[in-house]
């Protein structure tokens, strides 16, 4: 597969982009940022654009990738209704139509977040609008959509985009994994899993962090 990476300055993108360039299924990967990230591989490629919002300059060079995997996001705190929309909802799917106008046979995944409201009516601002989100990409009209929502992220260790308060809670993941076996994934399933959504498909749209897990079991198996 050829995919595109959104968000790779931060640590769930880096952690994504590490597993595709070292899975055997991939054989390109292109990324996509506002700064360029600093990585170099034989299988990488990178596209700096600094108006994520409007991508149909660089349009062309998207063409004939089979997958999305698109990790950018940013958090809600300190933000209205309005201003979150706009980083979330309407940079998403302003760059999705984009890459479905030059790519209609592609897998488009969404890193969304545990607790998202696929209703649009809870009380939770950001999970109403993650909700929105999530729907109207199910709905645009890709091959395939599917829409991650990851708990507790376990790291993956040497990367250089880790948020540094992980250092003090990545002891408490394996006493984690055996008493609440679905709060959470290390970020390596997470890559494995978009992975192989994208090459197999799936019977869900909306997957938790209990579909990741059985999926990676799955295809290790």
């Amino acid at each position: 597969m050829k995919v595109i990476i959104t968000g790779t300055t931060g640590m769930v993108g880096e952690g994504v982009m590490n597993v595709c360039l070292h899975h055997n299924d991939v054989s390109e990967v292109l990324i996509i940022g506002r700064r360029a990230s600093g990585h170099a591989h034989p299988k990488l490629k990178e596209i700096v654009c600094e108006n994520l919002y409007d991508i149909s300059p660089i349009a062309a060079e998207l063409a004939n990738y089979d997958a999305c995997f698109f990790c950018l996001g940013t958090t809600s705190v300190g933000k209205n209704e309005e201003e979150f929309t706009k980083t979330t909802y309407d940079l998403t799917l302003s760059f999705a139509k984009i890459l479905l106008s030059v790519n209609p046979k592609m897998t488009f995944t969404y890193i969304s977040g545990t607790g998202t409201d696929s209703s649009e009516k809870g009380r939770t601002m950001w999970a109403r609008v993650k909700g929105k989100t999530e729907n109207d990409l199910i709905s645009l009209g890709f091959k395939q959509a599917f829409m991650f929502r990851p708990g507790y992220l376990h790291p993956i260790k040497g990367l250089k985009n880790t948020l540094s308060y992980y250092k003090y809670i990545t002891w408490m993941y394996p006493i984690l994994k055996v008493v609440a076996p679905n709060i959470g994934s290390t970020l390596q399933d997470l890559g494995l899993a978009m992975i192989a959504v994208s090459k197999n498909g799936f019977e869900k749209s909306v997957l938790e962090v209990k579909d990741i897990n059985k999926i990676v079991i799955i295809n290790l198996a």
